[in-house]
């Protein structure tokens, strides 16, 4: 398993393996084969630096980027509502830079996720192993809908972040176990009214959408208010949830 750690002082951070080399202006560090979190290492100068291990606000910003990942408040949302856990399996369309594959497999969870451009898929799966979890994140190349008649399931959560997503849940009833759930990241509204639509045609309940919006506190000697830098909306997140008649 990947073991790379962070190694930090003040404000800056360098992802390296035990027994990397890293010239600085501080000094050259050898960090040591049996380095662990929490060590302090100094540089031949005698510069201390901090070893950290990577959590997942770390992986955001340290993961190499294909497009526009997935934020991590968007994140939570999936996990709060889902309730994704642990031995869960999750089936997972539009890798991109695999932020939440990520996330999801550092939680203990079995996830196959399917990306379309294979330079951004052999990107996740470098992306895999820097997050140590490419033991439980299957990287695949192709197109989810097209290979669907050879997925393996049931899953306990699909999670699409696409532009088919719609078509995709409209089968989510043969992929999904029962009380499995959906849940659709959409960059614009329309995308977000056509997955509630193929919700209600698969018959899932508990159809909702939420617009994911984040502000910023300001507070200063005048007093405390939200940031004027902006509102903060990345996107749309539709949940449903599979629950079969038992008639």
């Amino acid at each position: 398993m990947n073991r790379r750690v962070l190694v930090v002082r003040g404000g800056r951070e360098f992802l390296l393996e035990p027994g990397e080399t890293l010239e600085t202006d501080l000094g050259i560090l050898e960090l040591p084969d049996d380095v662990e979190p929490g060590e302090v290492v100094e540089t031949h100068l005698g510069e201390a630096f901090e070893v950290r291990r990577l959590r997942g606000p770390d992986l955001f910003e340290q993961l190499e980027r294909t497009g526009a990942p997935m934020m991590p408040r968007d994140i939570g949302l999936v996990i709060g509502h889902t309730g994704v856990a642990s031995g869960d399996r999750v089936l997972d369309a539009g890798t991109g830079t695999g932020v939440l594959a990520a996330y999801l497999g550092r939680l203990g969870v079995e996830v196959t996720t399917y990306e379309r451009d294979p330079e951004f898929a052999d990107v996740a799966r470098e992306n895999m192993a820097v997050a140590g979890v490419s033991d439980r994140v299957d990287v695949r190349t192709g197109d989810l809908l097209a290979e669907l008649s050879s997925v393996e399931g049931p899953f306990d959560l699909l999670t699409l972040d696409t532009g088919d997503a719609a078509a995709v849940i409209e089968r989510s009833p043969d992929l999904l176990a029962s009380g499995g759930f959906v849940a659709a990241y959409t960059p614009f509204v329309e995308s977000a009214r056509d997955c509630v639509t193929a919700a209600r045609a698969a018959e899932l309940s508990g159809i909702d959408t939420l617009e994911t919006i984040q502000r910023e506190m300001d507070f200063d000697a005048r007093g405390s208010r939200p940031s004027t830098a902006g509102v903060g909306h990345t996107g749309y997140l539709t949940f449903a949830r599979f629950t079969p008649s038992l008639e």
